[in-house]
């Protein structure tokens, strides 16, 4: 392999794994925003309906856990007008 095409393909490789890199980096950055933001809606929920209803049963718990940031969305605005703990996790 001449000089000049060695060259290239190293400068190919790194090339590459920069980028590889860049882009991994960016993926991880966006998922921990998003798990960030998921936990931070969870952790509101479950302080507003201990505040209102005592303590949280496990099943509770485990629902919050699992649902989808609009679900906790939801049921953090319900917390406001239900008058018992199932109304706000229908």
């Amino acid at each position: 392999m001449s000089r000049f095409a060695e060259r290239f393909r190293e400068e190919g490789i790194q090339q590459g794994m920069q980028q590889g890199l860049q882009q991994g980096m960016q993926q991880g950055m966006q998922q921990g925003v998003q798990q960030g933001k998921h936990q931070g809606e969870a952790l509101v929920l479950e302080r507003l309906l201990r505040l209102k209803f005592g303590t949280l049963p496990d099943e509770v718990q485990q629902r919050i856990d699992q649902a989808s940031e609009q679900t906790l969305l939801a049921w953090s605005e319900r917390v406001l007008t239900a008058n018992r703990l199932d109304e706000v996790l229908h």
